[in-house]
Parts: structure tokens; sequence; C-alpha cells
């Protein structure tokens, strides 16, 4: 996660450089450009506050650079700042934003462009929401929205070595990686996670195609794969980083959350206990976390543990699961 004196070194420093680039002459951007994107893109102009309404849109997608079309920003990052310009907390990528010092208007501001064409986006500031404290305030007209059909979504059910080995074998699911969320310190380390004191519980964050896979049928599998009735502890896992809870991202996505809970209850004698919590950030573990099962299918806790669980997974959702 990028935080304020990230932008200032890399204002001073450079940006990292950019996975391409891609150059054009004056005459070549006015030809694939409106006026107003030329003006705003090419010109470092500046739109008027509350002209677009790209301030209030908070659909799913990502938002890519109008010349371009190299991904800037995801809608998970997009955040109501009230200034009449859309903004974010994050980029996509540490190099996909590049930074510059702007003294144009007689104040030091730190510009934002598209790291690939050099296309002028907007400026950075430091009044931001926690945890990074950034607000990326962009000139609407500087972004196109693409339209993307996969989801996201975190849970924590225990260790994230079990989570992530069984919602890698289902149909739909694109991608899962183990880290850690509902906590207060920027960037934990696994060990400061497993001291408690950071507040954050082991989760995965799923990728997935709800084309192919529900956001209920998530639900189901997360609350009948690990015991969602007791209280910071999954077998012989206990502390609150081992907690049941869902991360909500939609007021939608809460309120399925409580019916597929209410639904999942009648299997259980004992209340269940996931938490129920809006999304704010995942910090993804580190790198010997990921993939655990895969990378170590023999290892002790892999069949002691990980296994009796895909195997009541295999058994309960056969008709979820990936081609072997």
């Amino acid at each position: 996660m990028l935080k304020w004196l990230d932008i200032i070194k890399f204002a001073n420093n450079g940006t990292p450089g950019p996975d391409k680039r891609v150059e054009k002459t004056p005459e070549e951007w006015k030809a694939i450009l409106t006026p107003e994107q030329f003006n705003i893109t090419r010109l470092k102009g500046t739109e008027r506050a509350f002209s677009s309404d790209l301030c209030s849109y908070f659909d799913p997608g990502k938002y890519a650079c109008v010349c371009c079309g190299t991904e800037l920003f995801d809608a998970d990052t997009k955040f109501e700042s009230g200034t009449g310009w859309p903004s974010f907390t994050q980029p996509i990528t540490e190099n996909a934003v590049g930074y510059h010092k702007d003294k144009s208007l007689g104040m030091y501001r730190i510009e934002a462009t598209c790291n690939t064409c050099d296309a002028h986006l907007g400026h950075v500031f430091p009044d931001g929401p926690k945890p990074s404290g950034l607000r990326y305030c962009m000139n609407a007209l500087s972004l196109k929205k693409i339209e993307v059909t996969e989801r996201k979504v975190d849970f924590g059910g225990g260790c994230f070595w079990c989570t992530e080995a069984i919602f890698q074998q289902l149909k739909g699911v694109l991608k899962v990686e183990s880290g850690y969320s509902g906590g207060t310190v920027v960037n934990p380390t696994y060990r400061e996670v497993c001291s408690g004191g950071t507040g954050h519980a082991e989760v995965i964050e799923i990728t997935y195609d709800p084309n192919e896979i529900s956001f209920d049928d998530l639900l189901r599998i997360h609350l009948t794969t690990h015991n969602p009735t007791t209280v910071n502890q999954r077998g012989a896992d206990r502390g609150s980083q081992y907690r049941s809870i869902i991360f909500y991202r939609t007021d939608e996505e809460k309120q399925l959350a409580m019916r597929i809970m209410d639904e999942a209850q009648k299997s259980y004698t004992d209340p269940i206990v996931t938490q129920l919590e809006r999304f704010e950030h995942f910090y993804k573990a580190e790198d010997n976390h990921q993939d655990y099962y895969n990378r170590n299918p023999d290892g002790g806790y892999c069949q002691a543990v990980i296994e009796p669980k895909l195997a009541k997974l295999r058994h309960l959702y056969t008709d979820k699961l990936k081609p072997v």
C-alpha cells in the first residue's frame, strides 16, 4: 500500500518504470481524443467540479487512461470525497501512476500522470481516508470505465492455508490470495498478526466470476466448511486472528450475507458467531503463505488438517468443483 511518504519519494526520485510506453505526437492524440479530453490529458487542464456523474458511480469495475487504455484504478478503491472529482485511495499497481512536483498555482502539489503515456490525470493529496490516507483527485475526462464480470469477496475462517485450499477447488473462482484484514495496522506481518495485537484476521481474498459461481454459493460453502460457532477458535488454532468473519462491499452483499447466515444456522445447534463487517482493505500475506497446500500437499499440517476439509468439500459440493 502506498502512503504519502512514498508519493513524495516518487516525486523527488522518480516513479518505478511502467510495464510499457505509449508515445504519440500532439496531432495523433488529437485524432483519437475529444477536444475536452485533449485539453485535460495533454494540456494539463482541469474540468469543472461536479461536472461528471463519475463522482457518484461506485459499481464494480476498473478505470483506465482515456488516452492509452492502461488500467489505473479499481472501483474497490473509489470513495466519495465531496470535492466534485472522482477520488481513489490507491492505484492498481505501484507503477501505474507517475508523480511530479507541480507549483503552477503558486502552491506545492503532486501531479498524477499516466505512467504509460504521460497523460495528465489530476493530483494526489494526503487527506484521504485510512488506511492509506491518500486522495487521488482525478479528472473524470482522463478516465474511462472498464466493465468487468469478475468480483471479489474476503472471508476469514481460521488458518488461511485451509480456506485458500478449499476455495481454489471451485469452478468460477479465478484467484485466491491469503492475507490480513479487519485490523488497525497498515501492512502487518504474519508475526504481528499472530501476536493478536493488530486486530487483523487471517483471510482469503477470492476473485470470482459471478456467471459461474454466485456470491450466495460462496457464502454457503464458507459457512459449511469451517465451524462458525466457536469464538476465535478453529480446531487447535486459537486467537482473534482465526475468527470467523465475512467482509461485505455493498449493502446488498450485507443483506445477502445475513440471509445466508440465517439459512446456515439451521444446520448448527450452537449459534453462529461469524462477524459481518464492511470491507476496508486487504493486505496480501508473505509469499511463503500463498498457494500453501498446493506447494506442500504431503506436509503434516496439510495431511492432518487441510485434507479432511477438502474431503468434506468434495462430499458436499461435488457439482461446484473444478474438473480434475
